[in-house]
């Protein structure tokens, strides 16, 4: 039984960190499918949509950023839905109102519905999705709307790209990390299909495939896979370059990672489900459910291997590799934990098993709270102002 327990976490294990990788890599390289990317005379009108609560630290310089962007003003539409912010933030986005900025001063909605009243009050039929905290690349709009030159695309994910603070944490680096891998990994899915989903600091999607997000899942998950659920293509635009800070705290990112990982179940589960068919959405379901399902998911495996693997350690030499390969490896993220902001916890030998194991143990509060029909409505951003470089 152990045996069985043992190669049967293992090869899970494997598959969602190793094969399905490959696999979709392999894909990219022998399954190319084009799509048109061309500057649209005239530009689409565009909507750019940013839910706020209490952003008064940085709404200023994200409305700064938009203002500053090489795309037309006569062509761009800017709509902030303030969710019912009690601090600055919407004094500071009235003054910008005379350069053409629309304040939603909405009462406590939760994201999803400050999101939905946003895209009802806009006009635009490319709408963009943005965090208050993300800054634009000059070209960035006109990189994101490129794709939709094409009839088949409805949606584009663009490129999130993080700054390297100067005291960056250790999550914060391994966070980086797995970001520069994903960046590959949409690559991929995007030049054979349809990359998985988007990211909330940048992506688009045609105003006619939006649905009003509902409660207690990831709004950008939820609107991106509605382009493929209406059988349009979501395609990643690896120039179309937002900014944004890594994690300042490991509290902070724990606490971000149950929240984001509660929704985003709840959303391949119950909103999105249906993308999970394989007949009709094909290669896509195998995408979805392997890396948004199987792999959150991996930390059961992982637990079972750790536990199973002493009662296998006199049978052979492989199985006592690989148990001091376990407690090597947890070793690595505890000493990462513990040297969490040193110079020595920046180390990438630390700071990815580190951000490994805080990933995984937020699944597991996670599935407790979907197992508790707990539900994640209300977001309160919990930054401070740190110093970084690009």
């Amino acid at each position: 039984m152990a045996l069985i327990l043992f190669w049967g976490s293992l090869g899970v294990i494997l598959y969602s960190y190793v094969l399905f990788p490959l696999l979709v890599i392999l894909r990219g390289v022998l399954w190319r499918k084009p799509y048109k990317s061309e500057e649209m005379h005239p530009l689409p009108l565009v909507s750019v949509i940013i839910a706020a609560y209490n952003e008064e630290r940085e709404i200023g310089g994200k409305l700064e950023n938009i203002l500053s962007l090489d795309y037309p003003r006569e062509r761009l539409e800017v709509i902030i839905a303030s969710d019912g912010s009690i601090d600055r933030t919407n004094a500071i986005v009235q003054s910008y109102e005379g350069r053409g900025i629309k304040l939603l001063a909405l009462s406590r909605l939760g994201k999803a519905g400050a999101l939905n009243a946003a895209v009802a009050a806009s006009t635009g039929e490319i709408l963009v999705f943005s965090d208050a905290n993300s800054l634009y690349k000059v070209d960035a709009l006109r990189a994101l709307v490129r794709p939709f030159a094409d009839a088949t695309v409805g949606g584009v994910a663009g490129n999130q790209c993080y700054i390297k603070k100067k005291e960056a944490s250790s999550v914060g680096a391994g966070e980086r990390s797995y970001w520069d891998f994903d960046r590959i990994m949409k690559q991929f899915e995007s030049g054979a299909g349809n990359t998985i989903s988007a990211t909330g600091a940048i992506y688009a999607i045609r105003r006619s495939l939006f649905e009003p997000v509902v409660e207690g899942v990831t709004d950008d998950f939820f609107t991106s896979t509605s382009v493929i659920a209406k059988g349009y293509r979501l395609v990643f635009a690896p120039d179309a370059i937002a900014y944004e800070a890594v994690a300042g705290s490991s509290k902070r990112e724990f606490g971000r990672k149950v929240r984001v990982i509660t929704r985003g179940l709840r959303g391949v589960f119950i909103a999105r489900r249906q993308l999970l068919n394989p007949f009709r959405y094909g290669f896509y379901a195998l995408q979805l459910f392997s890396h948004k399902a199987l792999r959150r998911l991996v930390v059961y495996p992982l637990i079972v291997l750790l536990l199973v693997n002493p009662f296998l350690w006199q049978i052979a030499l492989f199985y006592k590799l690989t148990m001091l390969g376990q407690i090597a490896f947890y070793g690595l993220g505890l000493l990462g934990l513990i040297l969490d902001g040193t110079r020595l916890g920046r180390l990438k030998l630390l700071t990815i098993p580190y951000f490994f194991c805080l990933v995984n143990a937020a699944v597991l509060v996670a599935t407790i709270n979907i197992m508790r029909g707990q539900q994640i409505k209300r977001w309160e951003p919990q930054r401070k102002v740190e110093q970084s470089e690009v």
